[in-house]
């Protein structure tokens, strides 16, 4: 039997491909403070760098972060089989598998996620644009990375301020966050 990759060594090397490429987790948790201030009285930035950080604790987002980047490092290095290669350099709009292994890890939030998503990924907040913009390197799988680790925060920050709106037990609100890391 082959030897499983510990938990942390994988979280740490999607969060250090992150870095490497030019996006912090304060980046992120602007665009989920943009995102929900308009829903919630008194959210605070650290609300929301905390949400990024519980999000990139799932291993489903720690795979697609691994997977996406090195899918654009490769590209650029020009490495890919043609036609893939052109398809993602050039960010091709039909091309979608980007934007499929992004979405596939925003549905653990629900449709909250899944909309905050498609308008992310349309209108290109913040980090997004500037990934989508920088021209010197590809981003095809990254931006879209981005979209949806901010969706997920979001939604996650909108479910949890329903719960404690609702005074729901804190006991129950962290088994619920427990929940949350599995996938």
């Amino acid at each position: 039997m082959k030897k499983q990759v510990p938990c942390e060594i994988v979280e740490n090397a999607a969060r250090k491909k992150l870095e490497e490429r030019g996006v912090s987790i304060d980046a992120i948790a602007e665009i989920v403070y943009q995102m929900q201030e308009p829903y919630h009285e008194n959210l605070s930035i650290e609300e929301c760098y905390d949400s990024v950080n519980a999000v990139l604790l799932k291993r489903e987002i720690q795979h697609a972060i691994l997977v996406g980047v090195e899918l654009d490092v490769l590209a650029e290095q020009k490495k890919l089989s043609e036609p893939l290669q052109s398809l993602v350099d050039t960010d091709e709009g039909l091309f979608g598998v980007d934007e499929t292994i992004a979405l596939g890890s925003v549905f653990g939030f629900g449709s909250i996620a899944v909309t905050t998503f498609g308008y992310l990924d349309k209108q290109k907040v913040g980090i997004i644009r500037e990934l989508d913009e920088r021209k010197e390197q590809v981003h095809t799988f990254l931006d879209d990375l981005i979209a949806s680790i901010a969706a997920s925060a979001s939604a996650r920050l909108a479910h949890r301020h329903r719960d404690i709106q609702e005074n729901r037990r804190l006991e129950d609100r962290k088994k619920r966050e427990r929940e949350e890391l599995i996938g």
